[in-house]
């Protein structure tokens, strides 16, 4: 009968623990251009990348040294200007940060966004060829990063980290599966045993 509630409580646990495992770590590895260089598809690793600007490349390339694997991700080199990548989470997230290299003049950081407002910056990161982790200094919920830089071109990024916000059921919806589960380990010690 121990046994019984054990294996019913784990079975619990593990059921209600399920939805709220979703740590995520991006690294950019399985996009791969000609030439070794390709565009940020739009919604790669389920987030919006439509305004980021954001190039792959999986090339060798001094400073900019990958953290893990070859890919890794950098502003357009477009006008040479600072740069403002902004980076959608289609769900609240929580941001934890990512790996950087580049030029040893310049710097980086994160802007945290959450419903349009801005709720935190990080500190700047300076560059090196040996990458750095970035954090977001942020353990609430936010929708949107915008990566800063004074230059394009200046950084890479690499194994961009997130952990997608549970949906946590309605009470209502939590006490009917709790009940379900209940009755389910009455009926079991109920039955007579042979």
């Amino acid at each position: 009968m121990h046994h019984t509630i054990g294996n019913l409580a784990l079975s619990l646990i593990l059921a209600l623990s399920a939805p709220f495992a979703s740590a995520t770590v991006l690294t950019f590895d399985d996009i791969v251009g000609p030439d070794g260089y390709a565009s940020v598809p739009a919604n790669y690793g389920g987030l919006d990348w439509s305004n980021s600007g954001m190039s792959v490349f999986t090339s060798e390339s001094s400073p900019f040294t990958a953290h893990s694997g070859q890919g890794r991700i950098t502003a357009d080199w477009t006008d040479g200007g600072p740069s403002a990548s902004t980076i959608r989470f289609l769900a609240p997230t929580i941001f934890s940060g990512a790996w950087f290299s580049g030029y040893n003049d310049s710097s980086v950081r994160f802007d945290l966004y959450f419903a349009g407002q801005l709720v935190a910056s990080s500190a700047s990161l300076l560059l090196s060829e040996s990458p750095a982790f970035l954090g977001a200094g942020w353990n609430s919920a936010i929708d949107t990063i915008i990566v800063s830089s004074g230059a394009q071109g200046a950084y890479v990024m690499d194994d961009l980290s997130f952990e997608r916000v549970a949906q946590v059921p309605e009470p209502g919806s939590l006490a009917l599966m709790l009940a379900g589960f209940g009755l389910a380990g009455a009926v079991r010690l109920r039955r007579p045993k042979n």
